[in-house]
């Protein structure tokens, strides 16, 4: 018989597998960040940071730059860059199950130049990693989609697993041969698609706790036919979620652990838009009631919450959005909405934002509800 959990209890364990229930696990750190959501997505927005840099923070609190990039970036490699969910840092013993997708890149996108590529390999095998600037030059001198010849041959020898980034310099990246940054064991084997789907499936699975075949799809951006054929040989087992208009299913690891009881106390903290627990638009409006648009593409005048909004996680729910700036020692929360009741939360997320970057004070310019600005700044100070 398919077992029946409510919403909330599929809700309270996504949170709980994702790192936002109970104590941080300060030992484990930023690497232990990784390890336990499997992937963070890189993108090249910085408001507070960049959202690398906010996914650890929002589990772990203040987290210095330093931690980040070790954990990312360090030597000896435990992480490299690749197509995960989007751009992504993934733990580097993810390597092999990604094999599917090289194969897929490099059929996709046929080498145009190879005498080019021959050249960028034989230099990395001599010279040791380089960055695209180091190889022939990033760019041609245009706008930045502009790349050079060597940054496009680069870049496509990377989708296609030619070469491997586990290190970055400033914000560039540094490629490398995968020979030379991953253990044997892990250089070596090549499996097939259906094996690989099988177990990225599987490690979504683990992440999320319960989820339909979309979000399960979704994590790793995966096929939903592959996705379907997987769903067997990955042990994944049915459940019905009440309010869920289709079907779902589980890691039965997490299945035991919320039939075990979730306890512990919730995280309050502002979330990047792009962190594992809100990137899944659809999954995050039907788990947590909340919509979400990025709107730092839109129109200055067409914008609805600002340019980089954050939503405001507090007692396991989403309870408002915050659009930061920040102006010397100042964050400044240039439009702030939130739900009833919710002040004191948000009120508490701005003031560890603030603290983590430097700030000594919080300004509030656009509030919504507008009759709650005095009990808001009251809190703040």
């Amino acid at each position: 018989m398919t077992e029946t959990v409510s919403g909330d209890d599929a809700r309270r364990l996504f949170l709980a597998l994702q790192g936002f229930i109970g104590a941080p696990d300060r030992t484990g750190g930023v690497p232990g960040v990784l390890q336990r959501i499997g992937l963070v997505q890189l993108d090249t927005i910085s408001v507070l940071a960049r959202s690398h840099e906010l996914v650890p923070y929002a589990r772990l609190g203040a987290v210095g730059r330093p931690a980040v990039e070790a954990a990312y970036w360090g030597e000896p490699a435990a992480a490299f860059e690749y197509w995960g969910h989007a751009a992504t840092v993934l733990p580097l013993e993810d390597w092999p199950w990604f094999a599917f997708r090289r194969r897929r890149y490099a059929a996709k996108y046929p080498d145009t130049d190879p005498k080019l590529s021959r050249e960028i390999v034989a230099r990395l095998r001599v010279e040791g990693p380089l960055t695209s600037t180091q190889l022939g030059g990033a760019k041609n001198g245009g706008p930045w989609w502009d790349w050079s010849k060597a940054k496009v041959s680069v870049e496509r020898m990377l989708s296609a697993g030619l070469v491997i980034c586990a290190r970055r310099s400033g914000w560039r990246r540094v490629y490398d041969l995968p020979e030379r940054v991953l253990p044997k064991e892990l250089f070596g084997p090549e499996y097939d698609d259906a094996t690989c789907v099988t177990e990225l499936a599987r490690r979504s699975a683990a992440r999320l706790g319960i989820g339909t075949e979309a979000d399960i799809a979704d994590y790793h951006r995966l096929d939903r036919q592959q996705v379907r054929d997987a769903i067997e040989p990955a042990g994944l087992v049915a459940v019905n979620v009440a309010g869920w208009p289709t079907p779902a299913w589980a890691d039965p690891a997490a299945l035991q652990l919320l039939r075990q009881g979730i306890r512990g106390r919730h995280r309050t903290t502002l979330l990047s838009p792009f962190d594992s627990l809100v990137f899944d638009r659809q999954r995050t409006e039907r788990m947590f009631g909340y919509g979400h648009r990025l709107e730092a593409y839109t129109p200055k005048h067409l914008r609805v919450h600002g340019y980089f909004t954050m939503p405001v996680l507090a007692g396991g729910r989403i309870v408002g959005r915050v659009d930061p700036a920040r102006e010397k020692s100042t964050l400044v929360a240039r439009q702030v909405s939130f739900e009833t009741g919710a002040v004191t939360h948000v009120a508490a997320a701005l003031r560890e934002a603030a603290t983590w970057v430097g700030a000594t004070a919080v300004r509030v310019e656009r509030l919504t509800p507008a009759s709650a600005r005095a009990e808001l700044e009251a809190h703040l100070r």
